[in-house]
């Protein structure tokens, strides 16, 4: 196997890592933190649930995920139910104002990011998008 794809492609990830910690740590982009676009995102997209499947599908530590999901409650972003099984269990839900929350970061992330690849055609975007999800879902059977 050639190396020099591997080099530039090790080289440019260690760079987009940086740069986008950088980003993050410096500048906000968007209304929520990383972690809070993430859990919401999750429950809209896939409807309620509880810590510890949040904690499976993001690999973290229950918990951290239920640290999160207080934030996220004490907020007003996501609603406690009660598993009506076992009292100490319980779902989390997306509350109207987590999703208008996540619709406007989601707006302002998707600006952020149609200005940086405005240079770009569609085919480019849509090829980068695609390359990105096999990226991450490589990276995700080896968690």
């Amino acid at each position: 196997m050639d190396k020099r794809p591997l080099e530039t492609i090790e080289l440019e990830m260690a760079i987009l890592s940086r740069r986008l910690t950088s980003i993050s740590t410096y500048k906000k982009y968007g209304i929520l933190d990383h972690s809070a676009y993430l859990l919401l995102h999750q429950i809209a997209s896939n409807g309620s649930a509880g810590v510890k499947a949040l904690a499976d599908e993001f690999h973290l530590d229950i918990s951290t995920i239920s640290r999160q999901a207080s934030a996220l409650e004490q907020k007003g972003y996501v609603i406690r139910i009660p598993d009506p099984l076992d009292g100490r269990a319980y779902t989390l839900q997306i509350s109207d104002l987590g999703l208008d929350m996540l619709k406007k970061d989601t707006d302002i992330r998707q600006d952020k990011i149609g200005q940086l690849l405005e240079d770009w055609s569609e085919e480019e975007r849509e090829h980068f998008g695609q390359l990105l999800q096999k990226l991450n879902e490589a990276i995700f059977r080896v968690m």
